[in-house]
C-alpha cells in the first residue's frame, strides 16, 4: 500500500465534524504493524485498528510544534523512548486524532512507504521519526 490520508477523515475535515482539526493537542503518531493492519480508505477511527499494534491509543504520542503553511501539514520530529513492544515488527506509521474514545479518535495518515529505519523490531532503544523536510502531507 502507498502513503494515504484517510478519505473518511478528509470527508469529516470538509463538513467541520467535531475533532477533525489537526490544531488539536492531542493529534498523535503510532507505529503500526501492517502484518496485523490492512490500510483501507473506509477505516475512519481507532477501532479500526482492533488488535493491531499499538493497541490502545495511548501506544502513540503527541506531534509537536505542529504547522499548517500552504496546505501542508509538518510537525517536529517525534521521539519514541526507550520504545519496546516485544517481537511485534513495524512496518508503517498511523497520525491520528486522539478525542479519548477509540470509536471518535479520527485516523488522518497511513505511512508505510519510503521511510527511512522501517521495518524494524523495536529493542528498546530511542526510536526517532524524521518527517521529511517539506512537510509530512499536503492536502
Amino acid at each position: 500500500m502507498a502513503n494515504a490520508v484517510y478519505n473518511e477523515w478528509k470527508e469529516d475535515l470538509l463538513q467541520a465534524t467535531a475533532n477533525t482539526a489537526l490544531t488539536s493537542t492531542n493529534v498523535r503518531v503510532a507505529f503500526i504493524d501492517t502484518g496485523a493492519y490492512t490500510f483501507n480508505q473506509a477505516h475512519e477511527f481507532w477501532t479500526s485498528l482492533a488488535g493491531v499494534y499499538p493497541a490502545t491509543r495511548a501506544g502513540g504520542i503527541a506531534l509537536g510544534t505542529k504547522t499548517y503553511a500552504n496546505g501542508t501539514f509538518d510537525a517536529a520530529d517525534a521521539l519514541f523512548s526507550a520504545f519496546s513492544n516485544g517481537a511485534v515488527s513495524v512496518e508503517g506509521i498511523v497520525i491520528y486524532i486522539d478525542s479519548g474514545v477509540d470509536g471518535t479518535s479520527y485516523l488522518v495518515l497511513f505511512l508505510d512507504t519510503s521511510i527511512t529505519g522501517m521495518p524494524f523490531t523495536p529493542s528498546g532503544s530511542d526510536v526517532t521519526i524524521a518527517w521529511n523536510a517539506s512537510g509530512i502531507f499536503t492536502l
